[in-house]
């Protein structure tokens, strides 16, 4: 029989009133050593008369019958405190009032609130002991056993919440603090730092770990989970704490842990005032607006009110996978959408001149290495740096205010077509903006971005997928990886404190080696490398063992963010930009390695690998491609 939530108070009601009374005859009872004192029975029950009514008084005023007897907690007993307190007033008063002989022993001061607190609050806490074993008692010894990392707030409260699960069954916790170690929370002991999880894991033979550390550092996170990964476990993590007590998600709300989590970037934190200052009623054009950090980018400057978004792509699939998303996620932002080339000067003026953009965002670009590399080398100038041109030269016509050209560190130093036509794309911005103007032309150079088209993440995955193997290239080579949203995030931080001719170099880290990439990738995956095992395929056409993020004459200079820094290159020739467009203007296609001497004879550091021939260029700078700073 259910009873109604009327009748479940009432019941509360009456046992909190019980709770007065056998508090008040049993502080009688203790004083004169359990029997039945001859001579109170009228200060007992006048007492009770005026103390019953009283206590219920306090109960209701406490808000005891707010909350849920089978959730009892801390704020549970904090309004028991409150009712007995008021209530112990009244026993106060009664026994200073009451001056009938035997007077009441003043020792009933001290025992009733105790009673009090002790029938009150221990019912309280039995009940919940009983419904949650009867509710979830036939659980405990089922489930996956699971190490939990992280013995906080965050840990205390997933604890509790996978005891009422059949999947998880908690065998231990592990957190840095050692105050921790050795003692139990909730049951559960925390058998050791970080650091010991592989070995708890093999004592506990438990094969999963979820990470509690929604409020830590990531470091610690990053490492937690990278040493249950090599350990062989799953790892899963929670939401962080703020979203958990604000209520927008629960604690159990649990995801597998990402490549992403692995790789430990600290989140990005933007000047939101000084990018919204730049952008908050301006038209804004982005070409390559449907490529992986066009179409983000389009979704980070919607958050800053401009007045019109003008996506143009050469894409209609991309078009129209941008479409829907503004149609879903922010119907509130202006936006047209427009095909074109790059390359087609009367499109763009066409463009130009009737959405009058004040802020160009130019990620229209070829950008994969091996493909650019062999057959279509002279195709990936002509889209790289000629159609920079175009844009630059329609953005400096029409007086748009800023122009910034997004670049990649396969400028630094290239060995491969596409690094070098960005290179020379850079130089083209450098050109225009060496001209003068109203026109701020800036640069934004970074490494690779997960998840983007064409990555080596997504390859990884769906090599996964099939059961492998997963490719690697060579043993040695390493890659610098930011998230897609932080290198939109950075792109427009950098273009809001640009002045003009500036090359900016985003922080990205520490470089990581791909074919740990791949093993962490294997065993988030929930195999093993005897399952999924990784070949070794050779370096492709124009590809380096390393990445760099300055060339070697280049140095830096700080700016006000901690992730961006301006890298000092080398100023262009006066007749470059003639001499340039005169070369690109020819209608014959130039063959691969007519393209290469060209490039070289524009770029000097360029290093060409020989026509499809793997390059095995190594840094000799001991930094191995971190950036070199100057203060």
């Amino acid at each position: 029989m259910t009873l109604s939530g009327s009748n479940r108070i009432a019941l509360v009601f009456l046992f909190d009133l019980a709770a007065a009374l056998a508090a008040w005859i049993g502080g009688f009872l203790l004083r004169f050593n359990f029997e039945w004192p001859a001579g109170y029975g009228q200060a007992i029950a006048l007492g009770a008369g005026v103390l019953l009514p009283v206590h219920g008084f306090a109960c209701w005023r406490a808000g005891l019958y707010r909350g849920l007897w089978v959730f009892a907690s801390l704020p549970d007993l904090k309004r028991v405190l409150t009712a007995v307190g008021f209530s112990t007033c009244i026993v106060v008063l009664y026994t200073a009032l009451y001056r009938q002989p035997p007077v009441v022993p003043r020792s009933l001061v001290v025992l009733y609130p105790l009673l009090l607190v002790a029938v009150m609050a221990g019912g309280r806490a039995a009940y919940r002991m009983w419904k949650e074993h009867r509710l979830y008692g036939a659980l405990i010894a089922q489930g996956k056993p699971v190490v939990v990392v992280g013995a906080g707030r965050g840990g205390a409260m997933l604890a509790r919440e996978l005891e009422r699960s059949a999947d998880w069954r908690v065998v231990a916790l592990v957190d840095d603090d050692t105050s921790m170690w050795g003692r139990e929370l909730g049951g559960h002991r925390v058998a050791g730092g970080v650091d010991s999880l592989p070995e708890v894991l093999a004592a506990e033979k438990a094969r999963h770990v979820i990470l509690a550390l929604p409020s830590a550092a990531r470091e610690t996170s990053r490492r937690a989970a990278d040493l249950a990964v090599q350990a062989g476990a799953q790892v899963f993590t929670v939401p962080g704490l703020e979203d958990v007590m604000s209520g927008r998600v629960a604690l159990s709300a649990m995801r597998p842990v990402q490549i992403q989590d692995l790789l430990g970037r600290e989140p990005v934190r933007i000047d939101t005032e000084h990018v919204q200052g730049m952008l908050a009623g301006r038209s804004v054009l982005v070409t390559g607006a449907g490529g992986s950090i066009g179409s983000e980018l389009c979704r980070q400057l919607a958050r800053f009110q401009p007045r019109q978004l003008v996506l143009f792509e050469a894409s209609e699939l991309a078009l129209y996978t941008l479409e829907q998303w503004f149609a879903t996620h922010r119907k509130d932002v202006s936006i047209v959408l427009l095909a074109g080339d790059v390359k087609d000067a009367a499109r763009l003026e066409e463009v130009f001149a009737q959405y009058a953009p004040e802020v160009v965002f130019h990620a229209a670009a070829y950008k994969h290495v091996p493909l650019m590399e062999v057959g279509n080398a002279w195709q990936a100038v002509r889209n790289n740096v000629f159609g920079t041109c175009r844009v630059a030269e329609c953005a400096a016509r029409h007086r748009v205010e800023r122009f910034v050209l997004i670049s990649t560190d396969k400028a630094v130093n290239p060995t491969n077509v596409m690094g070098a036509t960005k290179r020379l794309a850079e130089m083209v911005c450098q050109a225009f903006h060496a001209r003068g103007g109203s026109t701020r032309f800036q640069m934004v150079r970074f490494g690779n971005v997960l998840g983007s088209t064409g990555s080596v993440i997504p390859k990884f995955q769906e090599q996964i997928a099939r059961g492998g193997p997963v490719t690697v290239t060579h043993p040695e080579i390493n890659r610098y990886f930011m998230s897609i949203p932080e290198a939109a995030q950075l792109v427009l931080q950098a273009a809001a404190m640009g002045s003009g001719g500036e090359i900016f170099v985003l922080d990205m880290g520490e470089p990581v080696k791909i074919v740990d990439l791949a093993r962490n990738m294997i065993r988030l995956s929930g195999y093993s490398e005897s399952e999924v095992r990784i070949e070794f395929t050779g370096l492709r056409p124009g590809e380096k063992l390393y990445e760099e993020l300055l060339a070697d004459a280049e140095e830096t200079l700080e700016t006000p963010h901690p992730k961006l820094r301006i890298a000092r290159s080398r100023a262009v020739q006066e007749r470059f930009l003639a001499d340039l467009l005169a070369w690109l203007a020819q209608e014959v296609p130039v063959p691969d390695e007519g393209v290469r001497q060209a490039l070289k004879a524009w770029i000097p550091e360029y290093v060409p690998s020989g026509g499809g021939r793997p390059s095995l260029k190594v840094i000799a700078n001991s930094e191995a491609g971190r950036m070199k700073r100057v203060s």
